[in-house]
């Protein structure tokens, strides 16, 4: 199983990005998916999840400005992220079942 995270960089503050994490050795549409986030000293921390239920939740820091959603033909979760904020700069991983993609950074500045 292999997840490939893209769509990182750096942008100011208010700006959008999407995040794309493409599947391949898992069907994603059968399992929990979520993005994970980790800043420099910090601990990896949910940001957004959808359940096999295809319920979604995110952390209170996000709402209203993320939506994560699943692509089923194309076997991809994405992470739009809006109105971003230097808090949110960090490192975003997707996660597929157990499974975990290499990572992609984000960069917001003032």
């Amino acid at each position: 199983v292999q997840l490939q995270a893209s769509g990182g960089g750096s942008v100011q503050t208010e700006d959008s990005l999407r995040l794309s994490c493409g599947a391949s050795g898992l069907i994603l549409n059968n399992v929990a998916v979520g993005w994970f986030r980790q800043a420099p000293g910090k601990e990896r921390e949910g940001v957004s999840c959808i359940g096999s239920n295809g319920f979604t939740s995110y952390r209170d820091s996000v709402k209203g400005r993320f939506v994560v959603s699943r692509d089923v033909a194309k076997n991809t979760m994405f992470l739009q992220m809006n109105s971003l904020k230097p808090e949110d700069t960090a490192v975003y991983y997707c996660t597929a079942d157990r499974y975990w993609g290499q990572g992609t950074q984000v960069t917001v500045s003032s």
